[in-house]
């Protein structure tokens, strides 16, 4: 890892102007160049507003206030290109009319200045890369001749398709039964490995996150409670709320999440 690729000074988002209650309240967080963070929360918490912050995608009308900076990349950032984005659910981030290789290779095309060719090439490679059976024919597919898990695979494909710096999955395992959520988590883990990217996973579920993390930030009601590596936060949480969440999981069926934490 090394310097701050992005920081949230003071950052509060109110949906519907200002009458509202803060979705987000006076945030400050420093994302590291090529770190695995993970953002913790129940659903109000403030992490899928925090996501829809950083890529602009806050709907009309919202009130933002504070700062996001961008040290790491030196100029605003550029969607698709700068950053990729992964959904909750995968059926939603693809078009229905629109082959696999067509939606992976456009973002190739556009971003990357790629002919046609070269990006539907890149297209299959990437296919191959999140270990779709039979890229070639995947290409041509469309999204429903797929399965969820398969879907969310080509999303993904998709979002580092123009070699982001960030990758920012948005409960991406949510959607998917417990085997698939453990194949996602990897891929995951290892394509960000491989092409040096940052990733900001966001989810309400502690456990599958702390097992292949660097650091956690605990999100409840709008604010940020806790933050630190992942270690550390499991294993003398300062915040009674992240104490109560890694308390939930401890169970006889569970094992305690420290012992998942890799060195």
């Amino acid at each position: 890892m090394s310097g701050i690729l992005l920081s949230l000074r003071q950052l509060s988002v109110t949906y519907g102007g200002s009458s509202g209650a803060a979705a987000l309240d006076h945030i400050d967080l420093d994302i590291v160049a090529g770190e695995r963070l993970a953002i913790i929360g129940e659903s109000g918490s403030g992490k899928s507003t925090l996501a829809r912050a950083l890529a602009g995608l806050l709907p009309e009308g919202t009130k933002v206030g504070g700062e996001i900076l961008w040290p790491g990349l030196g100029h605003p950032p550029r969607p698709g290109r700068d950053f990729g984005f992964v959904f909750q659910d995968p059926g939603s981030s693809l078009n229905p009319v629109l082959t696999i290789g067509e939606q992976i290779a456009e973002g190739a095309r556009r971003h990357l200045g790629l002919s046609w060719r070269q990006a539907y090439a890149r297209a299959e490679e990437l296919l191959e890369r999140v270990r779709i059976p039979q890229p070639d024919k995947a290409m041509r597919a469309f999204p429903h001749q797929l399965s969820g898990g398969q879907r969310q695979r080509v999303a993904i494909g998709a979002a580092i398709a123009a070699k982001p710096a960030l990758l920012i999955a948005d409960e991406a395992t949510s959607a998917l039964d417990v085997v698939v959520q453990a194949e996602i988590v990897r891929l995951l883990d290892g394509l960000v490995r491989e092409d040096g990217m940052t990733l900001l996973f966001i989810t309400h579920d502690i456990a599958l996150a702390s097992g292949f993390v660097d650091r956690i930030a605990v999100f409840r009601n709008a604010r940020l409670v806790e933050t630190g590596p992942v270690r550390s936060v499991l294993s003398a949480p300062e915040s009674d709320y992240t104490a109560a969440l890694i308390a939930s999981h401890r169970d006889l069926a569970t094992p305690p999440l420290i012992a998942e934490v890799p060195s």
